[in-house]
């Protein structure tokens, strides 16, 4: 039986080659013109790249979750605080023992050196002027006087201007008085010359000299009061307490506590070594800059209180006794050419000139006498020449009344006799000496006292700003070292 097949497919067999296309080849084509395209948008959710700055804080942020990081943030923290310590206390303690050399080796020997500018100008003044009274018969100790104080104001003024600032108001007056020295010497040597001759020329000349010299002095006293406003600046800044270390190292101490409270709280360790090696030397640093400030500044406010105020007092009632003694001897030279008019109304009087001032410096001298003894506070060595110079100073006041007495009843040689005799019992002169000799005893007395009282003040300073340096090193070792002995039991 026979079967036919269906459909018209061929009959399966092996695959045979592809048909090849018949089409011509195209070759490729250039993309149509058209708007340019941008990249995809990134995506919204991608986190922005981040700064150094914040993974560092990140990073930091995740270690102090950490107890090996928390330690590590607590012992830079200490050493920091350590530091800090350590360098303020140098800082102002270095500052302060400078202002206290200033004071010991600077500002109270320029003072002083001031004083003694005015003093001889002031005792030169008065030694022309006595010698000038003795006329042909000038002593040789009233020259020689004269020429001593001379010698010394020049000298005392070529070391002020050494130590003196260029251009500031002191090396001004120290210039001005360079320049008006010699001209007072010149009308010094004129009045000597024609009083010897016995030429009435001689004693315009000296009252023409003194008018200069009292320029002199009134520059000399502003050149002292400068100084001594100095002074007082350079005590202002050597003694304060240096409250930003004190305040510094309570807190630095105050820390190093809390770590090792914090220490014994987490591992029931009562002490880490290094961390109380650091209290210790922390300790000792503000142990040492409370009570070596303190002893320092006692020691400079007793040189202030018990020697420089004397001082200044004694010197003051020094000049002023040379003040009277140069306007007791012009009052004889003048003879009363020189008058100017006191009070008002019905008590309106005419005196000397030279008299009034001496008055007037006699009232001062009084003054500071007595102050230099209220100063002086019991102690006998510094009482007793000012209370020497005080009786004589009595005495002084007794023989001038008689010296005005007999001048104003017309015996000149009298009173001559009183102001410089030397036949006559304790003349004004022997006891002007006298307060003279008792008031340079009594600031000699009070040069020592300044320099022991402020030398035991400065000595208090030695060392504590070097010391302070060091022992804060030390402390912020130990306190780096003791956390990190316990940071090496996390290893």
């Amino acid at each position: 039986m026979t079967y036919q097949q269906k459909g018209s497919s061929a009959p399966p067999g092996p695959p045979g080659p592809p048909p090849v296309s018949t089409l011509p080849a195209v070759p490729p084509q250039a993309p149509p013109p058209g708007p340019p395209v941008r990249p995809a948008a990134p995506d919204a959710a991608t986190p922005p790249r981040r700064t150094a700055w914040a993974e560092g804080v990140d990073r930091l942020r995740a270690a102090a979750t950490t107890e090996p990081g928390r330690l590590r943030i607590i012992g830079a923290a200490l050493a920091f605080l350590v530091i800090v310590f350590g360098a303020v206390t140098a800082w102002q303690m270095t500052e302060r023992s400078a202002a206290a050399d200033d004071v010991l080796h600077s500002s109270q020997p320029l003072s002083a050196d001031a004083a003694d500018i005015y003093r001889s100008l002031a005792a030169a003044n008065t030694a022309a002027s006595s010698g000038f009274l003795a006329g042909g018969q000038e002593t040789a100790e009233s020259r020689k006087r004269y020429e001593e104080n001379i010698s010394l104001a020049a000298d005392k003024l070529v070391t002020a201007a050494t130590n003196s600032e260029p251009g500031s108001p002191s090396e001004k007056t120290i210039t001005k008085l360079n320049t008006l020295l010699p001209e007072y010497k010149g009308l010094v040597e004129r009045a000597r010359a024609n009083n010897r001759q016995g030429f009435p020329l001689g004693g315009a000349y000296l009252r023409y000299a003194n008018a200069k010299m009292q320029v002199m002095l009134g520059d000399a006293e502003d050149l002292y009061k400068v100084e001594n406003q100095q002074l007082r600046s350079d005590y202002d800044n050597a003694t304060p307490y240096p409250w930003i270390a004190i305040g510094v190292g309570v807190v630095a101490i105050g820390g190093l506590g809390w770590a090792q409270r914090r220490n014994y709280r987490r591992t029931n360790r009562v002490l880490n070594q290094g961390l109380v090696a650091a209290t210790a030397a922390s300790t000792v640093v503000l142990l040492w800059l409370v009570v070596g400030h303190s002893v320092a500044r006692a020691g400079l406010n007793e040189s202030y209180d018990d020697a420089v105020r004397s001082l200044n007092t004694l010197n003051d009632a020094r000049i002023a006794s040379l003040k009277a003694r140069g306007n007791e001897n012009l009052t004889l030279v003048a003879r009363g050419a020189e008058t100017k008019e006191v009070g008002t109304g019905e008590n309106k009087q005419v005196v000397d000139v030279f008299d009034s001032d001496y008055e007037l410096q006699m009232k001062e001298l009084t003054a500071k006498l007595g102050a230099a003894e209220n100063l002086a506070d019991n102690d006998s060595a510094g009482v007793k020449p000012v209370e020497a110079a005080a009786a004589n100073m009595k005495v002084w006041k007794e023989r001038h009344k008689e010296a005005r007495a007999q001048d104003n009843a017309g015996n000149y040689q009298g009173a001559l006799d009183k102001v410089i005799g030397a036949k006559v019992d304790k003349p004004t002169g022997e006891c002007f000496d006298n307060v003279d000799k008792a008031l340079q005893t009594a600031i000699g007395h009070e040069s020592a006292q300044f320099k022991q009282a402020a030398g035991d003040g400065r000595s208090a300073m030695n060392g504590l700003a070097v010391g302070a340096a060091v022992l804060a090193v030390l402390a912020a070792a130990g306190a780096v070292l003791g956390i990190g002995r316990r940071l090496s039991e996390y290893r």
